[in-house]
């Protein structure tokens, strides 16, 4: 019987509309490309893979605990979303 779970990872910290960009703090756990993510807040929730990560506007793979880094996001998200890791 597999159960897929949520691992909060961080919340977002600020939000790109133009480019559609959520910059999210990393305070409880680490991310990477390909992980996907559940953006949740009071009227914000959605799931959408990982697909690109910046980090002082330079591309990177995968991003830890306690840094701050933008993700290019599908819907638009707002500042203090709560964004989970979701764990197969």
């Amino acid at each position: 019987m597999e159960e897929t779970g949520e691992q909060k990872v961080g919340e977002v910290v600020g939000y790109y509309a133009r480019i559609g960009v959520a910059a999210v703090r990393l305070s409880e756990g680490s991310l990477r490309v390909g992980d996907t993510i559940r953006i949740r807040g009071h009227t914000t929730d959605f799931t959408q893979p990982v697909e690109s990560m910046e980090m002082d506007h330079k591309p990177i793979q995968e991003a830890g605990r306690g840094t701050e880094i933008a993700i290019k996001v599908q819907e638009r998200a707002r500042q203090k979303d709560e964004v989970f890791r979701v764990v197969p």
